[in-house]
């Protein structure tokens, strides 16, 4: 979470269409909105949840409440678990986006991308020290 916003916790309840679900993450620019029922994570809708439980089954967009597709078994992580945890755990249940808790308090969501680019940074950093270790240039 060390690089997301803390502002970027975008929900909806489970009363809103799809398509003001659909409208929330086309201008936000996210893959998947959180489900909040009076400040407490009830479930998330995901582009997956879509193209499976809207579009495959023809379903309109307008008519169909978030209520009746969301995943409503949400997979959380905590503030302290490490990168390749959330890694590990995203690759074992086939997901793209876990929601994160502090203390049982939901405090934003990272996406499979936020974990990629994680990793990236921290192996430049690594090279960057290697190479400075190796030609003699402090760190």
């Amino acid at each position: 979470m060390g690089n997301k916003p803390v502002n970027a916790l975008y929900s909806i309840t489970q009363d809103n269409t799809v398509f003001e679900a659909l409208e929330l993450m086309a201008e936000k620019n996210i893959g998947a909105v959180l489900v909040l029922e009076n400040d407490k994570l009830i479930g998330i809708f995901s582009e997956r949840d879509y193209a499976r439980k809207v579009i495959l089954q023809g379903r309109a967009s307008r008519d169909t409440l978030i209520r009746d597709v969301m995943t409503s078994r949400v997979i959380t992580v905590e503030t302290d678990q490490k990168i390749e945890e959330c890694m590990q755990i995203m690759s074992d249940k086939h997901i793209r986006h876990l929601p994160v808790n502090q203390n049982g308090t939901l405090v934003g969501i990272i996406s499979i991308n936020d974990i990629v680019s994680a990793i990236i940074r921290e192996q430049k950093d690594h090279i960057q020290s290697l190479e400075s270790y190796i030609s003699g240039n402090p760190y």
